[in-house]
């Protein structure tokens, strides 16, 4: 059974990877009275505004953690944070949750049609390959512990100084026109909050789509952020002509179609998201510079 969160007297969560999202559920986490600490890459990135640690000086804070966050990308030979620390956490005393951030990407291409938590992975994709198979051993791992695990599936990140905003500012929109490709979204503070109420919710192993209410079209975002700057569209090109000049990773998301429904997780977490659509994701962007 899993222990609720009110029984636990000190909450301690150690994030491994305090990437764009991480940083802010663990900002929101100390707001909330919680014990963080991330590890950062390099002893030198360690030091930062939240307590962090290098990724290779981990293992004394995992085994004191009631609660771990992954958010590290898997590499060439699979998940980074596994292959390290697997065996401290397996002996992690007083663990009770195990958070997993992955991507929307597992699904693979899906023609455009809905899918959702209950949607059978289909990655085709090298990096959704490897993020299933972390996906896998991070559940494995919590069922021979008997612990709470939440695999949180993410859309594309946007937020403060990282959407669309941004981008029309500082002249790097590349806007392409694919009314029937759409994206799914989730705002960072999304993220943040929905980390915090997977955790006050956590039972058994989920799944979760952490995915706004309206998967679009880039170009249309990109209209509501040329409306919300009171500025021209830079001009649009059909994808066709776009794909010679992208990048591999760039021909990676736009060889896929699909659209997140995230329904079940909203349900599932007792929360709405802050930012149904990527309107009011832009307007708080905007009003917050």
């Amino acid at each position: 059974m899993v222990k609720r969160e009110k029984d636990i007297d000190v909450r301690r969560i150690v994030i491994l990877g305090m990437g764009y999202a991480a940083t802010a559920f663990a900002t929101l986490a100390q707001t909330r009275g919680w014990c963080t600490i991330g590890t950062k890459r390099q002893a030198a990135q360690a030091a930062t505004t939240l307590p962090c640690v290098p990724f290779d000086e981990a293992a004394d804070i995992l085994a004191a953690a009631t609660h771990i966050l992954i958010s590290t990308p898997p590499g060439a030979d699979g998940d980074p944070a596994y292959l390290r620390y697997a065996a401290a956490i397996r002996a992690a005393p007083q663990l009770h949750w195990i958070g997993y951030y992955s991507t929307t990407g597992v699904y693979g291409d899906q023609g455009g049609a809905r899918v959702d938590e209950k949607t059978t992975p289909a990655p085709a994709q090298n990096r959704s390959i490897a993020r299933l198979d972390a996906e896998n051993a991070w559940r494995n791992l919590a069922r021979e512990r008997a612990i709470a695990c939440d695999v949180m599936r993410l859309g594309g990140i946007y937020g403060p100084g990282r959407s669309a905003l941004d981008a029309l500012r500082n002249g790097t929109a590349r806007i392409i026109d694919a009314p029937d490709h759409c994206f799914s979204r989730i705002h960072r503070q999304d993220i943040a909050e929905g980390t915090l109420a997977a955790i006050e919710t956590a039972r058994d192993i989920r799944i979760l789509n952490f995915t706004d209410r309206l998967p679009s079209p880039q170009r249309d975002v990109f209209a509501e952020a040329a409306r919300l700057l009171d500025c021209p569209m830079p001009p649009a090109m059909p994808l066709a002509a776009a794909w010679p000049e992208m990048s591999e990773m760039a021909r990676s998301f736009w060889s896929e179609r699909r659209q997140v429904d995230s329904r079940w997780t909203e349900a599932s977490l007792h929360r709405r998201w802050r930012y149904p659509t990527y309107r009011e994701g832009l307007a708080a962007i905007l009003h917050d510079v």
